[in-house]
Order: C-alpha cells, then sequence, then structure tokens
C-alpha cells in the first residue's frame, strides 16, 4: 500500500512517499481502509524529531483517519462495511491502518470522511480541555487563541454548543472570517488583544482562556482573566514555551490549567468513547463541523504539512487517500 514516510528528520518538505506493506486482520485491532488523514501540528514536529512520541525513522505519521472497517474482532462491536473515523497516534498517513477498538468511532451518516478526519485530535482535546478540566458553565466568556487552527475553531464550536459566549483571537483578516464562521460572537486581533478583550467585556475579563499557542500572548492571557478565570494550555505552536510567575494566580484567584489529553486517555482508553458518547448529538445535529481549509492528495503530503509549517494553513488540512 502507498503511505507517507519520513525517513530523516529533516523537516515537512523531506517527506516521501512509499509502497509498503499493508497490516492484515488482527484479534485485537479495527482495520480501516483509510478514506482521509487529518493532518495536525504534532504530525509537523515529527518530521523535526521534536515531538514527545518519536518512532524509529523511517515511519508513517498520521494520527486521524477517516475511512470504511474492512475487519474487526467481535467484541469490537464494528462490523466490516461500517463507516468510522478513529485515532492512531501515528501510522494513518496511508491507505489501512489498524486501530485500538478503544479509539475507534461511529461516523454519523450526515458526516464525509474527510470531516470524520478532522474530528479525533481536534475535538476530543477541546471536549477535554473545556468540559473536564475547565468545567465551562453556560453563561461564561471564553478567549480562544488560534481561532482559525484545528484545536482553535473546534473550541469554539464546542464552547458554543455548550452555551458561552465566544472571543477569537487571530492574526489576519481571512483568519477572523474563519473564525466568526466557526461561530466566534466577537473577533479580535492578537495584536492588543489584551485592551480589546476589557474594551469587549467591560472590564470583568473572560472566564477561561484557550491557548494553544503559547509564546509572548501568556501573560496578557493571565492579564485578560476574570476572578476565578481558568487558563488552558493546550500546545505551543507560538514556538516558546511561556514561563508563570505564580503571584499573578493570587491576584484574582485565578488558574493555569494543563490539558494533556492524551496523556490522560492512555492511561484510561474507555475515556475516548465516552467523549464520543457526549458529542455524538452534537455531530448529529451539525453544531460540531469542523471547517476544511485546504485538501491534498496523498502524493502531496510535503506540502500539506509545510502549510502547517508555515502559517499559511487555515481551517483543518485534510488528505484525501480516496477521492470522495
Amino acid at each position: 500500500m502507498r503511505a507517507v514516510r519520513i525517513t530523516s528528520l529533516d523537516g515537512p518538505r523531506a517527506v516521501e512517499i512509499a509502497d509498503v506493506p499493508a497490516p492484515t486482520p488482527e484479534d485485537d485491532k479495527v482495520l480501516i481502509d483509510v478514506h482521509a488523514a487529518g493532518v495536525t501540528f504534532p504530525d509537523v514536529l515529527q518530521t523535526r524529531g521534536l515531538y514527545q512520541i518519536k518512532p524509529p525513522v523511517p515511519f508513517t505519521p498520521g494520527s486521524e483517519v477517516g475511512g470504511v472497517v474492512r475487519a474487526a474482532p467481535e467484541a469490537s462491536g464494528f462490523t466490516p462495511g461500517q463507516r468510522v473515523a478513529a485515532f492512531v497516534g501515528f501510522g494513518g498517513f496511508c491507505e489501512t491502518v489498524a486501530a485500538d477498538p478503544a479509539a475507534v468511532f461511529p461516523l454519523p451518516d450526515r458526516m464525509r470522511f474527510v470531516h470524520g478526519a478532522a474530528l479525533p485530535m481536534n475535538v476530543l482535546t477541546a471536549h477535554f480541555a473545556l468540559r473536564r478540566r475547565a468545567a465551562l458553565s453556560e453563561g461564561e466568556t471564553v478567549l480562544v487563541h488560534g481561532a482559525a487552527g484545528g484545536v482553535g475553531s473546534a473550541s469554539i464550536q464546542l464552547a458554543k454548543a455548550l452555551g458561552a459566549r465566544v472571543i477569537g483571537v487571530v492574526s489576519t483578516e481571512a483568519k477572523a472570517d474563519l473564525a466568526r464562521a466557526a461561530g466566534a460572537d466577537d473577533v479580535v486581533f492578537a495584536d492588543g488583544f489584551k485592551d480589546a478583550v476589557a474594551e469587549l467585556t467591560g472590564g470583568r475579563g473572560v472566564d477561561v482562556v484557550v491557548d494553544p499557542v503559547g509564546g509572548d500572548r501568556f501573560t496578557d492571557s493571565l492579564r485578560s482573566l476574570a476572578r476565578e478565570g481558568r487558563m488552558l494550555v493546550i500546545g505551543f505552536t507560538g514556538g516558546e514555551i511561556p514561563t508563570v510567575k505564580v503571584n499573578r494566580l493570587l491576584l484574582n484567584n485565578i488558574s493555569v490549567v494543563g490539558v494533556a489529553w492524551g496523556e490522560f486517555f492512555l492511561h484510561r482508553m474507555a475515556y475516548l468513547r465516552e467523549q464520543w458518547d457526549d458529542l455524538l448529538p452534537l455531530l448529529e445535529a451539525g453544531k460540531l463541523d469542523p471547517h476544511i481549509g485546504a485538501r491534498y492528495p496523498l502524493d502531496k503530503a510535503a506540502d500539506a504539512l509545510a502549510s502547517m509549517d508555515e502559517r499559511t494553513a487555515v481551517g483543518k488540512i485534510v488528505l484525501d487517500v480516496v477521492s470522495e
């Protein structure tokens, strides 16, 4: 089968397409014929050996897929021909993948494979962040950095579905349009966002900050929190890992909360299906619909990864393995 391969740690442009052996049915795995694969920032990091999961080179990246079950253990609850999404950790940029049944999810009939491939990492991360780590309540206000990115747009849609007011933070007007399309009530630009947020909230601040960016925005994000506000640290796409002076936390009884979805579910695999079941009514109702910014054929995976690395990507990037 065809697969994208990282053969050296020289960045996104160095990935290659190769023929590799296809997986065979296993007693404890669901075999999925991949129609689409989602591109994530960890995939970019893996091309340079900078992600915490470091398989030996050569290997196939790709953590999320949408496709059709080819074979499945009887006890898994899945049947051949069933449409599914799945989180596979790595190895998803290929034509057929073997997945842990606990990380395979039934795809609503209304959703295409390209949308299924855009769901697992971003939407389940947003769900873990907002529902479990922030305990978001209806009527609260959420500030979302990277609002046009995968995690950002998923966080906007989910926060809105949970009854929150959402302010998106973006860097360009094109990204502002996407954040508004995702459901943001207000959109501000990264440059000067603290003052803009203060004006929008009448000086009160926001209850929750969703931050997959990090970098130099961190301190102003803390200053944008209302009393008992929660700062969700999800990632560092901005490059720099910020530090916090803990005396700032005392001022308004604010919290900095780590959001490591992968670390959490690895110790409790059943949690993944709990999340999916909680989200399924929203998926079926169309309240969570990932915006697909660009689609690339499998053999253009290097271009797809580079677009994310070079910050030209807007919305979710997906590889088409089988044309729909």
